[in-house]
């Protein structure tokens, strides 16, 4: 009980306050729309370069816990996809489904969890899954849907596979851990930066998760609990269940120390982002099941994340 209050209520609370007062007309929705922007687009990013940037890759690249993580990823796509199809969902619903299964909110509520619960040093698992998962997860959820939609069409793989690339790469976030391996390399390679530097960078940096969570909070009130219960049920059933779960046990399996596991895990056990409806929301489909499970999910997470806690050593 202790867990819900120290560590996942006070994230909450930053949520809830962005809910309050959008609901209450107190924050209209085009300045919600303004801090997200600021957040994603500049704030979190920024955030990503300063940490993948001091980020020790030959030390946290964890292979073993990224196969953890990422193969659980995948599995919950997976069932989020026959889940959809079973339901009688079109294939490209079931892809958009699928995606929302895969895309934890990894840098929004599983880092401040993480740090809350663990401390910053627990964070470096964090980061290098990170690292990967919007370049990894949206080029290839963006792959399957384009070839998906491409069916019939006469275009080649390599076209389609182009178009996807380009499309990540052009995503803020990308850009800023694109960026941060770029500067950690030239580190290693000798290069020294004045301290101004990174005082202005960790200045900006600081303001992207309280920003963030206070935007997610007033974006979540936009969102109503409607569409197909089934498909939303599934979803959550898969982001907050199976893979957190699979990794977990693949975790054990892998034999992964007790810093590794955690970042793992509680990254798993996230709820579902609002970039899982962004991606919906691209295509044109399942965005009422997209919505709904972000909202959903989000809320559920609160007890889910603290089941985890309890259960990680």
């Amino acid at each position: 009980m202790s867990a819900l209050f120290d560590v996942v209520l006070p994230v909450f609370l930053v949520i809830g306050f962005g809910y309050l007062v959008s609901w209450r007309g107190l924050f209209s929705e085009s300045a919600v729309d303004g801090v997200m922007r600021f957040a994603q687009n500049f704030a979190v990013p920024v955030l990503l370069f300063q940490s993948i940037a001091k980020l020790d890759l030959s030390a946290e690249f964890n292979m073993p816990m990224l196969l953890s993580f990422y193969i659980g990823a995948f599995a919950s796509f997976a069932l989020g996809v026959a889940g959809a199809r079973w339901l009688g969902r079109p294939a490209e619903d079931a892809v958009a489904i699928g995606f929302v299964c895969l895309f934890s909110n990894s840098l929004l509520l599983g880092v401040p969890i993480t740090e809350r619960a663990y401390g910053p040093e627990a964070l470096a698992g964090n980061w290098a899954i990170i690292a990967l998962h919007s370049p990894l997860l949206y080029t290839f959820g963006i792959t399957v849907m384009e070839f998906t939609r491409a069916r019939g069409m006469q275009l080649s793989v390599g076209r389609v596979a182009l178009r996807a690339l380009t499309g990540v790469l052009r995503t803020p976030l990308v850009i800023g851990i694109l960026s941060g391996l770029g500067m950690n390399l030239l580190t290693q390679a000798g290069l020294v930066l004045p301290q101004g530097f990174w005082d202005g960078v960790g200045m900006m940096a600081k303001a992207a998760l309280p920003t963030a969570l206070f935007a997610l909070g007033g974006i979540l009130y936009r969102y109503k609990p409607e569409g197909d219960s089934r498909a939303i049920l599934l979803c959550c059933c898969a982001a907050l269940m199976v893979h957190p779960v699979i990794t977990y046990g693949l975790g054990r399996i892998f034999g992964l120390e007790v810093p590794a596991l955690r970042s793992a895990v509680m990254t798993a056990a996230m709820a579902p982002g609002v970039n899982a409806y962004l991606f919906a929301s691209i295509y044109g489909v399942a965005t009422r099941v997209a919505a709904s499970t972000v909202l959903v999910a989000t809320a559920a997470s609160i007890l889910t994340i603290s089941l985890w806690l309890a259960v990680l050593p």
